[in-house]
């Protein structure tokens, strides 16, 4: 598959994902913290659909 996100993003969506998760155990405790698993899949493969969908690439390596 290929890559369209850089390292930094990545990083990034993991941890708002892993944040956004914890909020489903911690805090609010409310279930749209699960809306978490969208950036940190994301975040894991390296690949974003709405980036491809906007054009966007942040990923230097090609």
């Amino acid at each position: 598959m290929p890559c369209n996100e850089g390292k930094l993003d990545r990083i990034l969506r993991v941890v708002v994902g892993l944040v956004l998760i914890a909020l489903v155990y911690v805090g609010p405790q409310t279930q749209w913290g699960w809306i978490g698993i969208v950036p940190l899949l994301t975040g894991i493969v390296g690949f974003c659909p709405a980036y491809k969908l906007f054009g966007i690439d942040t990923c230097k390596a090609k």
